[in-house]
């Protein structure tokens, strides 16, 4: 019973050296992590108010700002082991063992992140524009660190990972994109005033831009007729039902004109007598 006694104050003795010569140095720790903390927010705030002034997209500037935070803190902690007397070079040593290991693991997502900075980096799109690429189009409509998302006019949604557009060929409409339409008259119809009729439906319709003008010219002389080529701008939204409209309203025009639509014929000469 006394050797117990015994053990037990030296237990408590062991715990209170250590407490008293201990607990100073992890309550300053405590207290520089608290400060490194709230350092890192005033950094945070203050490159914020300074990116803003940049314009960047709000991606990377939400990434620098994290950047720069856990920075701060990163260095606090640093301090605030130190001050507890942690070796830091093993430390040091076994995260980047880890961290090699954590990077094998997760290279998919890291070339995704990589690819994503270099997407917000060099604005090869912005947000609002038409593109195509990898066998996929649509508007851009998020732009993130790990992929992109394309809306469809049908309101579908395509998330395109991020290192699948960086180093592929891709096609950038931006806001407006460039009909290519096609009428055909007859021969025998006067030709200034077909172009003159197409041009008048153009400019009738609020979908089609004044500028860039619409290019309306014949574009060739086909077995049955002649072809009009209508290549009038739109904008990415009101692409899909412009093309309806301006086919409807070039229909009335020729029938309200006059103009006559070409329809395939074929002559067949009968050569000798007949039996």
């Amino acid at each position: 019973m006394d050797k117990s006694l015994q053990l037990l104050d030296q237990a408590q003795a062991v715990v209170v050296t250590q407490a008293v010569s201990f607990g100073p140095r992890l309550l300053v720790a405590l207290i520089i992590l608290a400060a490194g903390f709230y350092a890192g927010r005033w950094v945070g705030k203050m490159l914020k108010h300074s990116l803003t002034r940049l314009h960047l997209e709000p991606d990377l500037e939400l990434l620098l700002v994290r950047v720069a935070r856990v920075i701060v803190l990163a260095l606090f902690g640093v301090i605030a082991l130190q001050n507890l007397g942690v070796q830091l070079l093993p430390l040091i040593a076994g995260l980047g063992v880890a961290g090699a290991g954590i990077a094998l693991a997760m290279q998919g997502l890291l070339s995704n992140l990589v690819a994503g900075l270099t997407i917000i980096l060099t604005h090869p799109f912005r947000i609002g524009e038409y593109i195509s690429v990898v066998g996929v189009e649509g508007v851009v409509s998020e732009i993130s660190l790990f992929n992109t998302v394309l809306t469809h006019a049908d309101n579908s949604r395509v998330v395109v990972p991020n290192r699948k557009l960086v180093g592929e060929i891709l096609h950038n409409y931006g806001h407006i994109r460039q009909l290519d339409l096609r009428a055909r008259a007859a021969y025998d119809s006067d030709m200034n005033q077909v172009l003159a009729v197409v041009l008048e439906v153009l400019s009738a319709n609020p979908r089609v831009l004044a500028e860039p003008a619409a290019l309306v010219q014949i574009a060739a002389l086909e077995e049955s007729g002649v072809s009009i080529a209508i290549k009038p701008w739109v904008g990415v939204a009101d692409n899909p039902l412009a093309v309806g409209e301006i086919h409807l309203a070039v229909l009335e025009a020729f029938a309200r004109e006059g103009i006559k639509l070409p329809f395939p014929q074929r002559e067949v000469r009968l050569l000798g007598p007949m039996a």
